[in-house]
């Protein structure tokens, strides 16, 4: 990366942080709201129009869907004034729209930004994904294992027993038999409602969450947006694509996978330096939410570059219009 390139991604990164509070600022107005969509279109709208103000030559790779599916910050449109580097982007502007509705923690605004090239264009299809923290050994647990042997691994590597470990896991009926093998390990579960970003962000600060580890199936998007995160925070990370059937395995093809049974790491999903904001919406172990304080609007956000490990943590006031 050349000294220009490096200093761009310092300058963007701090835009980055203005994408992610416009958007959470313009969802957290409808919390508690039960409008679902509409939190997620005032997030959307946001986030766009932030975007375009950026001097990049941007390209969604992860977003809303395809074009003729959600013409809202869909994959492959267009962002930023045009005049700057190319750059890939993921992102989800409302992370976890049910938690918003119903005002439940850890609703986020996503988003991360990398090289043109640098991030897994997945497709809109489930991923088989695991993920632990920093400090473990190489492949110290992987998607070949079952259940109880990723937990009996993590538990040796950190000198404790079952009861020791912590899994998050999100709480659909495609999980029952994995969930009842956990607890038949011995290890300790958290469940989600939602927001599975949020869910593998968590690993890497187990200290901070208690969360040791992620498994599960949930969107192929996201898993790359959680890869990114880890990318900056540190961490391991697992993807297997999954399809139900042949219309999806086309998608895949046509997003130029051409091994449809791979196991993705980390730095396959996401394979250059990136940055990585997310902003709090409501309440959550990583973030405080978006809150009202009399006429003003604040929120928080953790700002990442894995180019040097950096994370900052950022309060932004404004007015409250």
């Amino acid at each position: 990366m050349s000294v220009d390139q490096l200093f761009a991604d310092r300058m963007l990164s701090l835009g980055l942080a203005r994408v992610s509070e416009a958007a959470a600022i313009a969802s957290a107005k409808l919390i508690g709201s039960g409008n679902e969509k509409a939190a997620d279109q005032a997030a959307v709208d946001a986030m766009r129009t932030q975007l375009n103000l950026l001097d990049i030559a941007g390209v969604v790779v992860i977003g809303e869907g395809e074009r003729d599916e959600a013409p809202m910050l869909y994959i492959g449109e267009e962002v930023g004034t045009g005049t700057g580097p190319g750059v890939d982007i993921a992102l989800d502007p409302l992370e976890g729209t049910t938690l918003c509705a119903k005002d439940m923690p850890n609703a986020l605004a996503v988003i991360a930004m990398g090289p043109r090239g640098s991030m897994l264009h997945a497709p809109d299809v489930y991923m088989e994904k695991l993920a632990i923290g920093p400090g473990y050994a190489k492949d110290v647990v992987s998607l070949d294992m079952t259940p109880t042997e990723r937990v009996q691994a993590i538990a040796k590597a950190k000198g404790t027993d079952a009861g020791g470990v912590m899994c998050c896991v999100l709480e659909r009926p495609r999980h029952e038999a994995m969930i009842a093998e956990l607890r038949e390990s011995g290890a300790r579960i958290r469940l989600i409602t939602d927001g599975d970003v949020a869910g593998v962000i968590h690993c890497a600060e187990s200290a901070k969450t208690g969360i040791d580890m992620y498994m599960g199936s949930g969107g192929a998007p996201e898993g790359v947006l959680a890869a990114a995160a880890l990318k900056c925070m540190g961490g391991q990370m697992w993807g297997k694509l999954l399809f139900r059937n042949d219309d999806e395995k086309g998608r895949a093809k046509t997003a130029g996978i051409t091994d449809l049974d791979k196991v993705y790491n980390r730095d396959e999903m996401v394979t250059q330096d990136v940055i990585f904001a997310a902003t709090g919406v409501t309440d959550g172990s990583l973030v405080h939410g978006a809150r009202r304080d009399g006429e003003w609007m604040e929120t928080e956000t953790i700002l990442m570059r894995s180019k040097t490990g950096s994370a900052r943590r950022l309060l932004y006031r404004q007015r409250n219009n």
